[in-house]
């Protein structure tokens, strides 16, 4: 179980009656954003009690016949299940403002990663994203996925640095002694294309998320000792 005082209350209201978990509220949050059962297998990993409460900072429980006319005989995973999906998730001042700060961070990286200068095809730094999304006093919500909101500071950002969303498609040539390690690593990317050669080297195309480009060149630049020809061919 996690600690109480880490933990988060969701509250969930039909008609008269108040339902509140005591959570943990990143798992919570992924719970809310993906509504799959399986990531309440462990149920330690993301309450703090097992109780259902009518208050839960007074400790006073939810009546079974209160649980039972709402919820019916359901299995207690579904019943958290409900709860968190469509209940209130209550964030203290702290818990917010540590949240905000790390969903700042993961989407400054992910901008990083996926977006361009379309001026020069090239990644912007991360300290450039984030003077840009100091300057637009852009807001982070805590309780909104990363993913859900990178688009949405990419167009407000726009107005003060060329930016846009998109993935690079680079040309390979891996010379036949680093062929088959290297194989292995552009399967775990976006393989385009890939044909084997009579010498046992390697021709292929991958596709990736456009600022990951210098990451990608300097992985294979070390896998292969610098023996890799590489090629940016396409801009999508």
């Amino acid at each position: 179980m996690i600690p109480i005082d880490k933990a988060v209350i969701v509250r969930y209201e039909h008609g008269d009656n108040r339902f509140e978990i005591l959570v943990d509220p990143d798992k919570a949050l992924e719970i809310k954003e993906k509504g799959d059962i399986s990531l309440l297998s462990n149920l330690d990993d993301v309450l703090a009690s097992l109780d259902i409460f009518k208050d839960a900072k007074k400790g006073e429980r939810a009546s079974e016949e209160a649980v039972q006319k709402v919820f019916g005989a359901e299995d207690k995973k579904w019943i958290f299940l409900k709860i968190i999906k469509d209940g209130e998730l209550h964030l203290t001042t702290d818990q917010k403002r540590r949240m905000q700060e790390e969903k700042r961070k993961a989407i400054v990286n992910a901008i990083a990663r996926q977006a361009i200068d379309p001026t020069t095809n090239l990644p912007h730094p991360v300290q450039r994203i984030e003077r840009a999304m100091e300057e637009a006093n852009v807001h982070i919500d805590p309780l909104k996925s990363v993913d859900r909101q990178i688009e949405e500071v990419v167009n407000k950002i726009r107005p003060i640095i060329p930016i846009k969303i998109a993935k690079a498609r680079i040309e390979l040539k891996i010379p036949a002694v680093h062929a088959s390690r290297v194989y292995g690593y552009l399967k775990q990317l976006s393989l385009v294309k890939s044909e084997w050669k009579n010498d046992g080297s390697l021709d292929a195309v991958i596709e990736v998320p456009a600022g990951m480009q210098t990451e990608v060149f300097d992985k294979l630049n070390s896998m292969t000792k610098g023996e890799v020809y590489s090629k940016l061919i396409q801009i999508l």
